[in-house]
């Protein structure tokens, strides 16, 4: 059977399969066993892309990498001088003993690193600086 459902303003359509023996007793309520599996509803025509822009010099705040969760620095990769990539590592944080790598937002040099390692550190704070 499936449902459309509405989670978050998002809709999903839902397979939901009922056991062999299983009847539901409620209007609109699942039995207990049904099992789920839920896929992203998506229009038909997804909305049109803006033209590219030519590229701008990056302000301040746009040099500066930031971590996207809470950890621990586990280990810093990258060193002050450095010419980074897009995605090439840069810290790795210690979070729920899983590591995660922070990587380079953008291409440059890296002007500063803000943290240390054993610092513990919150989303959005800032990891490092480039030039």
């Amino acid at each position: 059977m499936q449902l459309t459902m509405t989670i978050d303003g998002k809709k999903y359509r839902v397979d939901v399969e009922v056991e062999e023996g299983e009847e539901v007793r409620m209007a609109g309520a699942f039995p207990p066993t049904a099992t789920m599996q839920a896929h992203p509803v998506y229009p038909a025509h997804p909305a049109p892309t803006p033209p590219l822009a030519a590229p701008t010099p990056a302000s301040s705040s746009e040099k500066i990498c930031r971590s996207p969760i809470a950890g621990v620095v586990f280990k810093i990769v990258a060193q002050v001088g450095q010419h980074l990539e897009v995605n090439d590592l840069l810290v790795v944080l210690e979070a729920m003993k899983m590591e995660t790598n922070i990587t380079a937002h953008m291409s440059g040099k890296v002007e500063k690193i803000l943290v240390s390692v054993g610092e513990a550190v919150q989303p959005g704070q800032a990891i490092a600086e480039f030039a």
